[in-house]
């Protein structure tokens, strides 16, 4: 059965029931991510021959813009979880490998820092070697599925080499690690995005990911594209669940004494015509961005630059005309609305924020190095 076949019977069976719950109630969807796992979809982009699917970027962006147009927060659960799986596709052991292509291993990115913020590429956590293990202590601030996931794929400054960072393979269940608050927040509340705190984790020296001293040049060359791609998808199937909610409202919606709907009236088609557009030409760059991906073009950096900051700012807007044209309507929880307004606030904020991605376009553009 094709993959996204396989994911609609999820989506239908199991994640449109649960998602009012997990934003209401901030709980992370593991029933939902235990069927993706069943299902080989959170194996989709490992090896075949570790016994995943061997599929890539687009067939990713797909299962993350389906889940995001129910919810986003599972989406963003599983964007990061296939982020992980591309560091670890090239870099971790066999056996790990095939634990995530046989749904049995959750993974995400522990990257960003108190003390670092939004730029995610300059850990300040350090890393020490004790003999034959190593020494992890850091203050992560942002962990998607902390506490959820089986590993992080952790970032920290390199031990001896020159470079930014050093990547690591961290159990989540080591000594040492320690959560200090949970995540109460405004949207994506169901995807467990806490800090993570790691006093005198010890790890194994190879449960290193790459050389010492490589993480900035894996961040780039591997996790970047991944992340601002799927981030978008996630930003594209948050719209596309927008307008399609929106378009249902509206049409369904009469004045009695006139006989006629809100769509009738052209204010509210027009308003909902901008989304379409608006819309389409994110995904059109979503699109474009995985083929410049994939085919290592030139462009690719920059297009990899865009993607993310123009779903995002894209987002914002594309929610906002759904609460509009929905009026008072769209405020309530059953409509599903008010609930991907709120969780298409996060994308513009999370790092590398739209700021800081308009900063090195704008490097780009003008020729200037962007680190």
């Amino acid at each position: 059965m094709n993959f996204l076949a396989v994911l609609d019977e999820i989506v239908a069976g199991t994640l449109e029931p649960l998602a009012p719950r997990t934003d209401a109630e901030g709980r992370f969807p593991r029933e939902v991510i235990t069927a993706l796992g069943q299902a080989g979809l959170l194996g989709l982009v490992s090896a075949a021959e570790v016994g995943g699917q061997g599929l890539g970027l687009r067939e990713a962006s797909a299962v993350v813009s389906r889940i995001a147009q129910t919810c986003p927060s599972t989406a963003m659960v599983v964007c990061m979880h296939y982020c992980a799986t591309a560091v670890l596709e090239k870099f971790a052991s066999e056996a790990v490998r095939r634990d995530v292509a046989q749904g049995r291993h959750l993974s995400t990115l522990a990257f960003s820092e108190a003390e670092s913020r939004s730029h995610f590429w300059a850990p300040v956590s350090s890393a020490r070697a004790d003999g034959a293990e190593v020494v992890l202590d850091a203050r992560k601030s942002w962990v998607t599925s902390a506490y959820e996931a089986d590993s992080y794929v952790w970032s920290s400054r390199p031990m001896a080499a020159e470079g930014a960072s050093t990547l690591w393979l961290v159990d989540a269940k080591l000594p040492g690690l320690s959560q200090p608050g949970h995540f109460d927040g405004l949207g994506l509340r169901g995807n467990a995005s806490t800090p993570i705190t790691a006093q005198g984790v010890r790890v194994a020296a190879d449960a290193r990911l790459g050389e010492d001293g490589q993480g900035f040049d894996i961040m780039m060359g591997v996790v970047l594209p991944w992340f601002a791609t799927l981030n978008a998808s996630c930003s594209t199937g948050l719209m596309e669940g927008a307008i399609r909610r929106a378009a249902a409202h509206v049409g369904a919606t009469r004045h009695q004494h006139l006989g006629s709907s809100l769509a009738d009236l052209p204010t509210i088609r027009a308003y909902l015509a901008r989304a379409r557009v608006r819309a389409d030409s994110v995904q059109a760059l979503v699109d474009s961005t995985i083929s410049a991906v994939g085919a290592g073009s030139p462009d690719a950096m920059l297009r990899v630059l865009e993607v993310k900051v123009a779903a995002a700012e894209a987002a914002l807007e594309v929610t906002d005309v759904a609460m509009r044209v929905c009026g008072g309507a769209a405020f309530r929880k059953e409509a599903g609305i008010e609930r991907l307004f709120r969780d298409a606030r996060a994308a513009s904020v999370m790092a590398p924020t739209s700021d800081v991605l308009y900063d090195f376009i704008g490097k780009a553009v003008t020729g200037l190095p962007l680190f």
